[in-house]
């Protein structure tokens, strides 16, 4: 009987060693991967606060009539790791297309070992192309500032750290500068958020396409950690919060 039990306590010991080196593994394994601009940027845990703690106003959040224009129009919007603000608006009706990339900086430095420095001037952007008729630029502004990040955090979103992840409006337009200040000063107005917004209200020079391994990173990658943690739960804020604006891809 006592060689039995001190069989049974054995396997039980050794089944819990492999249980704990298992949790291990999936522990450092997504630290390592908690980065979306890998070894150029610190490792971080996730911030225990997310995108789904944002809320607009009920002003601010009612559907914007389609304005007139008629044709393709494009916005390019820069809110920490391209990979989460991509899916995010690849699930936005009207949309018919999102593309990973770099704004802010020059032709010279628009790839992404340069732009993990910091230094390059560049942020990570999404360029979006979109049907007017389907969606408006607001609507895509509602998007961008209640679920895709927060536009409180100064050059950081989440575990990501540096001037390539601030939160930035790229406009092509006058009209498109006047509708996102007037967007910024309604949601300071109406106190959504308790910090102050740090977007920046820059014009479009350039947008650079990133490398073809970012684009649709999170369809192709849906079980990656960095994914599973800081950007599925991004489409699905946009799904619960914005139903009207959702579509499934």
């Amino acid at each position: 009987m006592e060689s039995e039990n001190a069989f049974i306590f054995g396997k039980v010991v050794i089944m819990s060693i492999y249980f704990f080196r298992f949790l291990s593994i999936l522990f450092f394994g997504a630290m390592l991967l908690a980065a979306c601009s890998g070894g150029n940027t610190s490792i971080k845990t996730v911030d225990a606060k997310s995108v789904d703690a944002v809320k607009t106003s009920e002003s601010i959040a009612s559907p914007t009539p389609p304005p007139s224009k008629k044709g393709e129009q494009t916005a390019v919007f820069a809110g920490g790791c391209f990979w989460g603000i991509e899916a995010v608006f690849e699930h936005v009706k009207g949309v018919g297309s999102v593309t990973s990339g770099y704004s802010g900086g020059t032709a010279k430095t628009a790839d992404y070992e340069a732009i993990s420095t910091g230094e390059t001037g560049h942020a990570e952007a999404v360029k979006i192309t979109y049907d007017p008729s389907q969606v408006s630029y607001e609507q895509l502004l509602k998007v961008f500032f209640s679920v895709a990040h927060d536009p409180t955090e100064l050059n950081r979103q989440g575990p990501d750290t540096g001037t390539q992840y601030r939160s930035a409006i790229f406009y092509s337009d006058e009209e498109q500068k006047r509708l996102a200040q007037s967007y910024i000063d309604e949601l300071t107005k109406a106190k959504v958020f308790a910090r102050p917004i740090v977007t920046q209200l820059v014009p479009l020079d350039a947008f650079y396409q990133a490398e073809d391994y970012h684009q649709d990173y999170l369809a192709k990658h849906p079980n990656q950690p960095y994914i599973v943690i800081n950007d599925q739960p991004k489409v699905e804020n946009l799904r619960k919060q914005l139903p009207e604006l959702y579509i499934s891809r």
